[in-house]
């Protein structure tokens, strides 16, 4: 058995690589929404949306607001000085209007992140809304108060210049119904970059950052495909996710491979090339074997879904297809076949890549 060495190694900057792969999991995400819109409903895209936005909320909103140093703040102040800096970890333009402790604007200008390029315009309107209740809508709770309210004023999806609103801290307590309402009338002041909260860059340098902006994109899916299976269920979420994965691996195939510093083509050693490159551009431990079992790659981490336990089979059989989407836009005579998962117990995931058979001709 050897052990492949690449040469490629290191000649393209992590920046690069780390941002190539903040896009291939920003469009797995978006692309997830789309496929669940179009192949489902609006309204189950919709609640998959709160689900994915709910669950992210609960996992870090109060973790980020100690990360950020905003504790003891006023709840209103508290909650969109998160956004506003917790994006702009993220590489997300997000504007922050304080007009007083009680009343704090927050707005999304386009070209919207989440929604990237021309996906936009297949996002209907009420998934903007599940993602304002999933997260925005519970920041009160989640900080111990039921005073807190997010009043949206424009969606982007209706064809206004943006997303915004602000977080009210009323008088009195509000009901649940009333943690999230609409108020087209008013208008959003104008950002001033002067009063806005500074990130302490001794703590978040760049390198740092680049990090968080590649797993900022990874965290949606990392948070997506299992909500889709726990919605839909393992065989639809392997459908809806699998289709998404094969779409965007494909489309995105010869982006990624380029910002891996690779040619986007060729035998099953250059793909194999490309799966470890990805693999650690990811935050993961992988090598490309050669032996007398032909092209292999072992990948003993999997920095996506660390942490996360009583994972189905279904979440990386959705993941997976990512590979297989890459692979037939590389070389489409090629197949990717699974040896082992990690998910099931062994000790690594181990594909091999090798020549699709040729059709049986009758």
């Amino acid at each position: 058995m050897t052990m492949h060495k690449m040469g490629f190694v290191g000649s393209t900057p992590d920046s690069a690589k780390w941002a190539g792969v903040a896009d291939w999991y920003h469009a797995f995400f978006t692309g997830l929404v789309m496929t669940t819109t179009t192949r489902r409903s609006a309204r189950e895209a919709s609640d998959l949306v709160f689900h994915i936005f709910r669950r992210q909320h609960l996992e870090r909103f109060l973790p980020g607001l100690e990360k950020l140093g905003l504790q003891g703040l006023p709840p209103a102040v508290a909650a969109a000085r998160y956004h506003y800096l917790s994006n702009a970890i993220g590489g997300v333009h997000v504007e922050y209007m304080e007009e007083s402790p009680k009343k704090v604007w927050v707005r999304y200008p386009p070209p919207r992140w989440a929604w990237h390029g021309t996906a936009v315009c297949a996002i209907p309107g009420e998934a903007s809304r599940a993602m304002l209740l999933g997260w925005h809508a519970h920041n009160g709770v989640s900080l111990g108060t039921q005073r807190l309210g997010f009043v949206c004023t424009k969606q982007t999806m209706d064809g206004q210049p943006g997303l915004e609103g602000y977080y009210c801290e009323y008088d009195h307590d509000i009901s649940p119904e009333e943690r999230l309402r609409f108020a087209r009338g008013e208008e959003a002041p104008d950002f001033d970059a002067s009063k806005a909260p500074i990130l302490l860059t001794a703590s978040w340098p760049q390198e740092r950052l680049e990090k968080a902006r590649r797993n900022y994109a990874m965290e949606y899916v990392r948070t997506a495909l299992p909500e889709l299976v726990g919605l839909f269920g393992p065989h639809d979420a392997v459908y809806l996710g699998g289709m998404t994965g094969r779409l965007i691996g494909m489309q995105f195939y010869a982006d990624t491979a380029s910002a891996l510093g690779l040619p986007g083509h060729g035998d099953e050693t250059a793909f194999a090339e490309f799966m470890v490159a990805l693999a650690r551009a990811q935050g993961d431990e992988a090598e490309l074997i050669t032996d007398a079992q032909g092209v292999r790659v072992r990948q003993t981490t999997w920095k996506l879904m660390s942490g996360l336990t009583n994972l189905h089979s279904a979440v990386f059989d959705a993941w997976n297809c990512l590979l297989d989407g890459a692979l037939s836009a590389h070389n489409r005579r090629l197949e990717l076949k699974l040896v082992s998962r990690m998910d099931e117990g062994d000790a690594a995931f181990e594909w091999r890549v090798a020549a699709r058979r040729a059709p049986t001709k009758f």
